[in-house]
């Protein structure tokens, strides 16, 4: 009974009820919004790198090396040059190292020049190493590996060509169309930047930049006299950054203070997870900010409602009095005003989240190409527990205001 009367009198005010129902619903897009993607990014950002001891770089800020060398985020403020990196990866305590050339791109996904020690020692989550889902790692000048995501948002498939453009911009009109790549390989998805990577030889970006005759124009060199050839001629002058793991955990400290002490160039050594440390201390004031107007976001929604059921109080007078004279106790009509309160929340958060996922599900290709992050569509069940729970009862604390009087009136006349 009092839920059917709550439902008809709601229908009987469903414009404005509409109105403060989609504004509940833009406060629990927000709040839920800001929380899904802050949980979101920090497990995406997590598990992006494992078992990288240090990655060394130009003379830069911790943050800002990890950004743009692991996540592919910004730029390098300057590249290492090749006798650096080689004269460092000498030394006796490195077991293994990965050179990492960036600055192209392909349809507005960045392109790596590696090399195949990338597909050996290169690991995520929790030491899960990279897995082929077709094909094979690049061999010749002229090869390509792809992510999972750039093959599904792509549709490509192995065998097919590719021009690499120069920058990182979505539309590039300097593009490398006179020397195409062949996908040879594409990786099993790892939910990292790597899915959205296009991964080349090292050698092949030295030769998308210069005359080199391997690599003319194809009206005047078959495709096998393309990927033939040697490439010895194409050893870099300079990479962006590279990574290293060390043969003991225990010389890390030791080989980033050579490093940060080289005397032949300005370099930086940093640990992987002091770096994300630092970053997350940084984004904390930041997430406690954006958490905060979310908050007072929804508080003002939650108000307006109340000053919905308080401004239709004069209204419903009739409505109350008649309720009274079919035999409706006062705590009656304190239920119905709460209830109704209840109602337009649950409503709101019902539509709020409905539009979150949404979103989710139509940006998440964009903020993974973009951003390097992937985020899940699904909310978990407990957050959406936690914030129904909460925001239903700070409704029902905000609503007693207008109950209180309903009730009090309802005594008063009778």
């Amino acid at each position: 009974m009092l839920l059917k009367v709550a439902f008809a009198s709601l229908l009987n005010r469903r414009f404005t009820v509409l109105l403060t129902t989609l504004a509940i619903a833009v406060s629990v897009f927000v709040m839920l919004g800001v929380e899904h993607i802050r949980t979101e990014a920090r497990q995406s950002f997590s598990k992006t790198v494992s078992g990288v001891d240090l990655i060394i770089g130009a003379r830069t800020g911790q943050v800002n090396l990890l950004l743009y060398s692991v996540f592919h985020i910004g730029n390098a403020s300057n590249n290492i040059s090749w006798e650096s990196y080689q004269a460092l990866t000498k030394r006796p305590l490195v077991a293994w190292h990965i050179p990492l050339s960036l600055g192209d791109s392909h349809k507005g996904h960045r392109v790596l020049g590696t090399t195949t020690d990338y597909f050996k020692h290169y690991k995520y989550a929790k030491k899960q190493p990279l897995n082929f889902a077709q094909g094979e790692a690049f061999n010749h000048v002229f090869d390509a590996v792809i992510g999972a995501g750039v093959a599904k948002k792509l549709s490509y498939q192995l065998g097919d060509q590719i021009a690499l453009s120069h920058g990182v911009a979505d539309v590039s009109f300097s593009k490398h169309d006179d020397k195409p790549f062949t996908i040879v390989g594409i990786l099993n998805a790892t939910g990292t930047p790597v899915d959205q990577t296009i991964h080349v030889k090292l050698e092949a970006i030295e030769a998308i930049h210069q005359d080199w005759p391997g690599a003319g124009s194809t009206t005047n060199k078959t495709s096998d006299d393309m990927h033939n050839h040697t490439g010895n001629e194409l050893t870099p002058g300079s990479i962006t950054a590279f990574m290293v793991g060390l043969t003991s955990r225990v010389a890390t400290f030791h080989f980033q203070r050579e490093v940060n002490n080289y005397r032949e160039e300005a370099l930086s050594a940093i640990i992987p997870g002091v770096a994300l440390t630092q970053l997350w201390q940084m984004m904390g004031i930041v997430e406690k900010v954006l958490a905060l107007i979310s908050l007072l976001v929804l508080v003002a929604s939650l108000l307006g409602m109340v000053t919905l059921l308080l401004a239709s109080m004069k209204e419903r007078t009739r409505e109350i009095t008649v309720l009274r004279t079919i035999g409706a106790h006062a705590s009656f009509i304190f239920l119905l005003i709460e209830l109704e309160a209840l109602l337009i929340t649950f409503m709101g958060i019902v539509t709020g989240m409905v539009l979150l996922t949404i979103t989710l599900a139509t940006t998440q290709s964009w903020i993974s190409s973009h951003y390097g992050l992937v985020i899940d569509v699904n909310i978990p069940g407990n957050t959406m527990l936690y914030y129904f729970t909460g925001i239903l009862s700070l409704a029902a604390v905000l609503a007693l205001l207008p109950s209180i009087m309903a009730y009090r009136y309802s005594l008063t006349k009778w």
